[in-house]
């Protein structure tokens, strides 16, 4: 499938002498997309990009109209812009809606406060990308179903991506937005179906049984309730935490006066003592994690490789919990939830999966037990598989190495590929899969910056090639 813009006069697409340079970003969803928004609004010369996801749904999003809770954005509608510079993009959308407007009358004259829908967003964004290409005549993109296998740097530094079944090609630049990677990323999860909810109803003590911790958990749980399943909920984590909650109205970062401690145990202390202070002072512990996250990656940075396994293998899971905040009602629902009785929260690990139940071995045990569910619903989100035949091609090539802790792949800020500390040119691993490397780059603000912050980067290479350096951008 090919996508036009329409024309700018500033457009000097195939003017004698100057190659176009082509552009491959591999993964359609918000990680590639945003890429592909970013590209589009930075880099002012033509170009070719080519979308590869063997997902052949391209417009995305859902209509508006369709204003149910659906699953949760724990981010409010004042971070979430994909306008790099423009923190009022989401709301100023939002504000022309009509429907919307009618709907959430009570935000107006603005909803930079409230969270909205995954549905909402994705439209949102995809209106974006949608108007960004048409406001680019000189561009054309591609998409892809066919399933990327490899990608190998040729001799002129250009890159080689060959598909199952597609023709091989050639790319001046190469962009991975594959979310958590391919070939391992946890099953989606079962939608919850009225009918088989009824169906369960007339079985004694139907039980379903939810694996993970983070917002995904929450969100099933509340689809299942909505549903009508009135049975048995047991939330199986590794740890036991579950989401904290946001503030009612956004909780501004705090002023953390004093610097923070190198040492990871250091570190810890310093923080709950912070949060017991703004507490004391009538602030809330929010204010000192959302400070604490503008300076997290510098500090990931500097912590040894020994602390940060330690980090990820017993503080990950609480860090989480609290970065991760459930909007206010959703989080007091939870809490109303669990009191019931009727939803556990178990700790433990789930080996093999079946349609009646899953293996677990609970915590401080050594034994696995069958315990019996109908559905199981996976809402983990695991690492990306190394192994996997397009990141293992990119590993055994020497164009990419792991991150210390196998989380995904090494980067830089403006995800750049990483080897014996020097970027990979002309190649780039956005989103997720940089978890490792850059914390929070799982989250939409991180992302959206990013992704500028590499557009940025590619345009500098296509002005270099425009004073007769490097390739064809």
């Amino acid at each position: 499938m090919t996508l036009h813009g329409s024309f700018l006069p500033q457009a000097r697409f195939g003017e004698p002498g100057i190659p176009v340079p082509r552009f491959a970003v591999i993964g359609r969803g918000f990680s590639g997309l945003m890429m592909a928004i970013a590209l589009l609004r930075v880099v002012r010369r033509p170009f070719d990009l080519q979308l590869f996801d063997p997902n052949p749904n391209v417009s995305g999003g859902q209509a508006l109209a369709s204003l149910q809770i659906g699953e949760i954005l724990n981010s409010r509608v004042r971070d979430l812009s994909v306008a790099d510079g423009d923190p009022d993009d989401f709301n100023r959308w939002l504000l022309d809606n009509a429907e919307f407007r009618s709907a959430v009358s009570a935000a107006i004259p603005g909803f930079h406060q409230i969270f909205v829908p995954k549905s909402i967003f994705s439209d949102y964004a995809y209106r974006r990308f949608s108007e960004a290409l048409a406001s680019r005549r000189d561009v054309t993109v591609r998409i892809c179903t066919d399933v990327v296998q490899t990608v190998d740097r040729m001799p002129d530094g250009r890159y080689h991506i060959a598909t199952c079944d597609g023709e091989p090609a050639l790319y001046d630049t190469v962009v991975l937005a594959t979310g958590y990677g391919t070939g391992h990323a946890a099953a989606p999860a079962e939608p919850v179906v009225e009918g088989t909810v009824r169906a369960r109803r007339l079985v004694d003590c139907p039980h379903a049984l939810l694996l993970g911790s983070g917002i995904r958990v929450v969100d099933r749980l509340f689809q299942l309730r909505d549903s009508g399943f009135a049975g048995r909920i047991t939330i199986l984590t590794a740890h036991g935490f579950l989401p904290q909650s946001h503030t009612r109205l956004a909780a501004d970062p705090v002023e953390l006066t004093a610097p923070l401690p190198a040492n990871l145990r250091d570190i810890v202390r310093h923080l709950r003592q912070a949060c017991q202070q703004a507490e004391a002072s009538g602030q809330d512990w929010q204010s000192v994690m959302n400070a604490f996250r503008k300076q997290a990656r510098s500090l990931w940075r500097s912590l040894p490789a020994r602390q940060k396994r330690q980090f990820n293998r017993h503080l990950r899971a609480i860090y989480d919990s609290h970065r991760n905040r459930l909007p206010e009602p959703h989080y007091l629902r939870l809490q109303r939830e669990l009191a019931i009785g009727n939803t556990t929260i178990r700790k433990g690990r789930a080996g093999p999966v079946t349609s009646k139940g899953a293996m677990v071995r609970w915590r401080d045990t050594a034994s696995d037990e069958f315990l019996a569910a109908d559905p199981v619903i996976d809402c983990r989100c695991a690492a990306p598989d190394l192994a996997a035949p397009l990141l293992a091609g990119l590993l055994q090539a020497g164009l990419a190495v792991p991150d210390e802790l196998g989380l995904g792949l090494l980067v830089n800020a403006t995800g750049q590929l990483l080897v014996d500390g020097k970027p990979t040119d002309d190649l780039y691993a956005v989103g997720p899969l940089g978890l490792g490397s850059l914390p929070d780059i799982d989250l939409v603000p991180e992302i959206v910056s990013q992704a500028y912050a590499a557009a940025e980067r590619v345009a500098d290479r296509c002005l270099d090639v425009g004073l007769g350096v490097g390739k064809a951008c």
